[in-house]
């Protein structure tokens, strides 16, 4: 019976239910319902629009503000469990604080209300994704490094955040009212919270093995010398972008649906769940990809990839299938977020400095392409119509691919092989 006992403990530690998986396994679920309470608003945009009487501009500031404070909340966040070592206690933190703001949104009465708990949540919700990172890229065989960073960016945000949360939230808004959806948004961010302190623990050792060819034990790097590196400057101009070509889908989709291409707010929220769908398919597929062809030539196939869900959006001529069916596959472009925002950076930086540089990352891009996109966006869409919000996220899309042209490759599968090669 001991020995049964002893042997179901070591498997428990070495088999598929490793520490690894189950550190995934939480960190997933917890940023999925991350997800769920930052893209509540955008599958509730049409209703709180008119509820408030909010214009395009206002719907897109909305977002601006989250993810302005979720930037700046992201690089000092980062940074701070960097200094301290205190991931596990961090990450508690912040996911009980966000659980307990998500409330505030839906007892908002004004856009100026509205406006101040969007941000307040945005600054609790950063520094879960440079943390949870972090400690991926610390606990993960570096055969499964971009798999898992994959996985845990993207499969839970999308299946609970982009999947689950419109058809739920849009449910409950047309049978009671937006704000219950709000409110009941509140509860599964507690439950993750109780997993995290069952199941993590604090890493105790820096294993990375950057490409960069210096040692991991440099004392000190400060943001300017992390700059020192291309492929940080590049993965935050990427950031910039792509964070836009994202948040213009989740916060303008759903009113184009409604209010440009007139289809029935159940039927959209079906076609924003595509994109859940498609991106928890495409966390698998994607960093998968690179795991075995290389970072770099992933990241520039997936990122035109990209352009088809707005030019499919533009070009609608009447079949929700087919339509569905484009944005499916253009949404795969979402694959690549785990690479240009963990995965390569944690390749190039000493490990010691990962999760600092991640939220610098993150929070470059948050501030850009999160806060400046959705309210030149919605200007221009109140200027020219919902369509300028389409047009913008294909020139993002574009963009991308262009700068990961310039990306040195990262992949342990390319760089050793690269090493191996005679001179």
């Amino acid at each position: 019976m001991t020995h049964d006992l002893k042997g179901a403990f070591q498997m428990s530690q070495t088999g598929f239910w490793r520490y690894e998986t189950r550190l995934m396994a939480v960190l997933c679920l917890t940023f999925g319902f991350v997800f769920f309470d930052r893209n509540a608003m955008s599958y509730l945009g049409p209703f709180v629009q008119k509820d408030l009487n909010l214009t395009n501009t206002e719907v897109g500031a909305l977002s601006s503000a989250l993810s302005f404070a979720f930037a700046l909340s992201a690089l000092a966040v980062g940074y701070l469990s960097d200094k301290t070592g205190k991931r596990k206690s961090i990450l508690l933190v912040t996911v009980i604080v966000f659980s307990l703001c998500s409330a505030l949104s839906g007892l908002a009465s004004s856009f100026a209300i509205l406006f101040l708990s969007r941000m307040l949540m945005g600054t609790a919700e950063g520094g879960v994704l440079p943390i949870s990172q972090s400690l991926i890229a610390l606990e993960s065989d570096e055969k499964r490094r971009g798999l898992n960073a994959g996985v845990m960016q993207n499969l839970g945000s999308n299946l609970i955040g982009s999947s689950i949360a419109p058809i739920v939230l849009v449910w409950i808004a047309n049978h009671y009212h937006w704000r219950a959806s709000f409110y009941i948004a509140a509860i599964p961010g507690l439950i993750c919270a109780f997993l995290l302190w069952k199941v993590v623990r604090e890493p105790t050792t820096h294993t990375l093995s950057p490409t960069t060819g210096k040692s991991v034990d440099e004392e000190k790097m400060t943001v300017l010398q992390m700059f020192g590196y291309r492929n940080i400057i590049l993965c935050g101009a990427m950031c910039c972008f792509m964070v836009a070509w994202m948040v213009l889908g989740w916060v303008f989709l759903p009113l184009v649906y409604e209010n440009y291409l007139h289809i029935p707010s159940e039927q959209g929220s079906w076609l924003m769940a595509l994109l859940g769908i498609s991106a928890a398919v495409f966390a698998f597929i994607v960093p998968g990809l690179s795991d075995k062809l290389g970072r770099k030539p992933i990241v520039i196939v997936f990122s035109l990839i990209g352009v088809l869900y707005p030019l499919a959006v533009l070009n609608y001529t009447g079949s929700a299938i087919v339509l569905g069916l484009v944005i499916f596959i253009g949404w795969s472009a979402s694959g690549v977020f785990p690479l240009f925002m963990a995965t390569i950076p944690s390749e190039t930086i000493p490990a010691k400095y990962v999760a600092t540089s991640l939220g610098l990352i993150v929070g470059i891009g948050e501030v850009i392409g999160g806060t400046f996109g959705p309210v030149l966006a919605g200007n221009l869409a109140d200027r020219y119509g919902l369509q300028a919000p389409m047009y913008m996220a294909m020139v993002c899309a574009l963009a991308g691919a262009l700068l990961a042209l310039g990306l040195k490759e990262t992949a342990p599968v390319k760089v050793g092989a690269r090493r191996l090669a005679p001179a």
